[in-house]
């Protein structure tokens, strides 16, 4: 597997990852228990964490071999 076709694979893990957030922020606005809202808060938290990753490791894996592509410091060594 090449690091572009890796990156198709991250965008689209990327892509239903957002799509999770987008659907736990519209039942979080729904609810009325406070207990429910947080719990649902952690998660929309967490998978906008994995949500940025995987789209930052997307553009890292499509521009790896690029000339003067400046990498994401966070992504090197």
């Amino acid at each position: 597997m090449t690091l572009l076709e890796l990156s198709v694979e991250y965008r689209t893990n990327a892509d239903a990852l957002r799509e999770r957030a987008l659907l736990l922020e519209q039942r979080q606005r729904e609810t009325w228990d406070e207990a429910q809202r947080v719990c649902l808060a952690d998660r929309i938290k967490l998978l906008r964490t994995m949500w940025r990753e995987a789209r930052d490791l997307a553009v890292l894996c499509e521009r790896y071999y690029e000339r003067g592509y400046r990498r994401n410091v966070k992504y090197t060594l």
